[in-house]
């Protein structure tokens, strides 16, 4: 199976290679069936992973997909985060299980989905990290995300489930996305970003209160930017015109969707600075919104707030 690509969120940097060779040591909390579904001493639908147990972990996501939680005990969103993903996993009846890092218990985990900021939520597809999003978001939106997880999941035959308990089996339907949601998820997966945006601003349109289309345009709205941009080019075009807006925008863009936020938010912070007062506004506009990307409570945007008000004022 070729590498999952992540769809409607973000791209971020995760590196496994390192704990995959755990994989390959016999599984004994999680395994595979002969039927597609787990087997194994799974204890519940919720469970613990360490960096010794999580060969398993990707095991296990060969059947089922796995959604990964990175917390730690003095992280606060982390613990408005926590029950959420709880309450959803446990109403998707075993279609989905979620698997609880430690960051601070399990340094090789949090090195290798390189966490720079918690809660961090990721998904294994077959093996395949899928990165969902950084912070904590609204039920709804996690709702949405791990309707598209299991439509992803879906698209690359993982559709095992873990028996829950004792209960009875039940014919929940998978949840759906509202139907604009829904077309610019699938015109993400066709790589159409501007069609994708289009679908997000008709939804917020009909209703300006849709957070989780708000969230999703300025995530494609990043998509989109850098889609196709060279890199290294770029790199070069902004060391080359320090004051130049349009190219410290593009690394800007390019740091936040490769995992490197607090580069990105002091570059334009550095731009703010040095700029006169007359042509600040479109880098605070771009500062703003890559805040609602990362979301407010994020220590990063915090710090990088802070900095910006002593700029203002």
């Amino acid at each position: 199976m070729s590498d999952i690509a992540p769809g409607a969120v973000l791209r971020g940097a995760v590196d496994l290679s390192t704990l995959r060779a755990r994989a390959a040591q016999p599984a004994q909390a999680a395994g595979a069936a002969s039927d597609g579904a787990p087997s194994g001493a799974v204890p519940s639908l919720v469970f613990d992973a360490t960096d010794e147990t999580f060969g398993q972990v990707l095991e296990l996501s060969r059947s089922v997909p796995v959604v990964v939680d990175l917390w730690a005990e003095w992280c606060g969103p982390c613990k408005q985060l926590s029950p959420i993903l709880e309450k959803v996993v446990a109403e998707l009846g075993g279609r989905l299980v979620l698997a609880k890092v430690d960051v601070d218990a399990n340094p090789q985990l949090a090195q290798g989905f390189r966490a720079q900021s918690i809660p961090m939520v990721v998904a294994l597809i077959a093996g395949q990290p899928v990165p969902l999003f950084t912070g904590a978001v609204p039920e709804q939106q996690v709702r949405e995300v791990f309707a598209q997880l299991l439509q992803l999941a879906a698209q690359h035959g993982v559709t095992g489930t873990v028996p829950v308990g004792d209960a009875p089996e039940t014919d929940a339907e998978e949840p759906q996305l509202p139907p604009l949601h829904l077309e610019a998820f699938d015109a993400i997966e066709a790589g159409d970003y501007t069609r994708a945006v289009a679908a997000y601003e008709r939804a917020l349109a009909e209703n300006p209160r849709d957070e989780d289309a708000r969230a999703g345009l300025g995530q494609v709205r990043l998509l989109e930017r850098i889609q196709g941009v060279d890199l290294q080019a770029a790199r070069a075009a902004a060391a080359a015109a320090p004051t130049d807006i349009p190219a410290q925008f593009t690394v800007a863009d390019l740091d936040l969707a490769g995992g490197h936020v607090e580069d990105a938010f002091d570059r334009l912070l550095d731009l703010f600075a040095s700029l006169p007062g007359d042509e600040r506004a479109p880098v605070r506009e771009r500062l703003l919104e890559l805040f609602g990307l990362i979301g407010t409570a994020d220590p990063r945007v915090i710090r990088a707030r802070g900095r910006l008000s002593s700029l203002l004022f």
